[in-house]
């Protein structure tokens, strides 16, 4: 590869992680590419990424251009970088995109990367060993337990100091929740109960959700319009590559927020959702895209047929989906009010039914009322209106059945009940879908952008976001609680706790003893008397 390359040539190449400390004939190439100038940067991998191997690889890379004037090799360390997938690793849109701009940069970040001078790898001590654990510390902190606060109580300060990137941000949270217990240990001023609260109350917390939240909404109103100026015709891998790196930018802005995090989000939402909305975009247009189209049965592997996807309304028994425009969206906007009336005729469903199961349930046993009535066995037992009644024919008027033909009367009309319910529910669905189908096509341009830039991409943008923040909030939240939890109780309080059991324990071991004893006697004097 090197000979290769003109005078200012470039290359990388991935190889196996050992390349970069095995000795023999690899530690004299090795040391022949340190001194070139030619190896430029190292980056490390995730091991088990590539198939039919599990060994982590490298990336080398070169650059003969400026090679003499080169001080250093710049190493990455992005092998925690990763997520499973199936039985390998795989590289997510983020690991890449840190990777790629942090070697653009050069930039030195603790635990992942920095610019190590050839004086040091030249060091007898590193002898020209290129492993990047040798450079780069990427190993996880330990959490290490106290001795001092176990014995005397307290939260340690050097626990406290390692939440520094939060107390940087809200240190008034901080001192609302601590206060020194003596040197070096603090006490929580609050009860745990009221941690979650004390947290999520304060006006600095409060300012920095706003922040982070006033950072997307300046990112969703530069990047409306570019959204809903894409049209037939347009370009999507252009059109997300734009966004992606806008939002990337914005959030890097963010306190706390990892920006590589909020990017994948998008990447992710991009490959399930927005990249086959956009491409049918881009090839129908934005009214003939929002059309709802017929779902049709097909053969499975055994020959029957079935469905081979969810349905969005029903027209008859034709089943229908809109890819760009679920129905629900469509719902959410414009028929509220009709979506409410058939949540509340399935809560009155849940309720009859529940009252069914529970009535059949209590009156099921071998003295049960209803036990005549039912039919099946185990959870296949059910009780049906045509039993029902034959059992209210056969017992008649017999005054030795009244309290049987009260549970079949009360139970029959909870069935009837169940009917109407259900035919009711069943014409409110059916009018929805009628005017779900009519909408579709009544829908202007303009109000189809509304409803898929606003109500679907961005609305799951922003829970995305969102869902960023809460978990910057829970992870604050549990470390602290596992902290006041960890220290709360000294050791010589445990100690006389256990003592106190402990005497409570033997105290009943006397009681039980004693009784025993008693009753041995006992039966010796009846042995006596007899």
């Amino acid at each position: 590869i090197i000979r290769s390359m003109k005078g200012s040539g470039k290359a990388a190449c991935i190889l196996p992680h050992g390349v970069l400390f095995r000795g023999n004939a690899e530690a004299v190439i090795r040391e022949k590419l340190v001194r070139s100038g030619y190896l430029k940067g190292i980056i490390g991998l995730p091991a088990n990424l590539f198939y039919g191997t599990g060994i982590p690889a490298c990336i080398l890379v070169l650059d003969k251009e400026n090679a003499a004037a080169r001080k250093g090799i710049f190493m990455i360390d992005a092998s925690k970088g990763f997520i499973k997938d199936g039985n390998k690793n795989r590289l997510r849109e983020q690991d890449i995109h840190r990777i790629v701009d942090t070697f653009a940069r050069l930039a030195g970040v603790p635990r992942y990367s920095r610019l190590v001078p050839l004086d040091e790898i030249a060091d007898p001590k590193n002898a020209y060993n290129l492993n990047l654990p040798r450079y780069i510390d990427s190993t996880e902190l330990e959490d290490v337990q106290d001795i001092e606060g176990h014995l005397r109580g307290g939260i340690p300060a050097r626990d406290l100091d390692a939440l520094a990137p939060y107390w940087q941000v809200i240190p008034g949270v901080r001192a609302a929740l601590f206060q020194p217990l003596r040197p070096g240990y603090f006490q929580l001023s609050t009860l745990h109960s009221q941690l979650k609260q004390t947290i999520f109350g304060h006006a600095e917390f409060t300012a920095f959700n706003e922040r982070a939240t006033r950072l997307f909404a300046e990112w969703r109103e530069a990047n409306t319009p570019r959204l809903k100026g894409f049209d037939k015709g347009g370009h999507p891998k252009a059109l997300i590559e734009t966004i992606a790196e806008d939002l990337l930018a914005a959030f890097k802005r963010a306190p706390l927020l990892d920006a590589y995090d909020v990017y994948q989000h998008l990447l992710d939402y991009w490959a399930e959702t927005m990249q086959d909305d956009c491409y049918l975009i881009a090839a129908d247009g934005w009214k003939t895209g929002a059309q709802p189209r017929e779902i049709r049965q097909i053969k499975d592997k055994n020959n029957k047929l079935v469905w081979p996807e969810p349905h969005d309304y029903l027209k008859g028994k034709r089943r229908f989906k809109s890819d760009l425009i679920p129905a629900p969206i469509l719902v959410a906007r414009y028929f509220t009010a009709e979506r409410d009336a058939i949540e509340s005729i399935e809560g009155e469903l849940d309720t009859i039914e529940q009252r069914l199961e529970e009535t059949r349930e209590e009156q099921s046993g071998e003295e049960g009322l209803l036990t005549e009535v039912i039919e099946g066995e185990g959870e296949k037992q059910k009780i049906t209106a045509k039993a029902v009644k034959a059992r209210l024919r056969e017992i008649g008027d017999d005054p030795n059945f009244d309290d049987e033909r009260k549970a079949l009367e009360d139970y029959a009309a909870l069935l009837d009940e169940q009917t109407k319910t259900k035919a009711r529910l069943k014409a409110a669905q059916e009018d929805l879908d009628a005017r779900i189908d009519a909408k579709y096509p009544a829908l202007t341009e303009d109000e189809i952008k509304t409803l898929v830039v606003d109500d679907k991409w961005l609305a799951a943008l922003h829970a995305a976001v969102q869902g960023e923040l809460d978990r910057v909030s829970q992870t604050l939240t549990g470390r602290i609680r596992q902290l006041a939890e960890r220290y709360a109780t000294p050791l010589p309080q445990l100690t006389e706790e256990v003592g106190a059991f402990a005497a409570r324990v033997d105290e009943h071991l006397k009681k039980m003893e004693s009784g025993k004893l008693r009753v041995e006697s006992a039966g010796l004097r009846m042995e006596s008397g007899k």
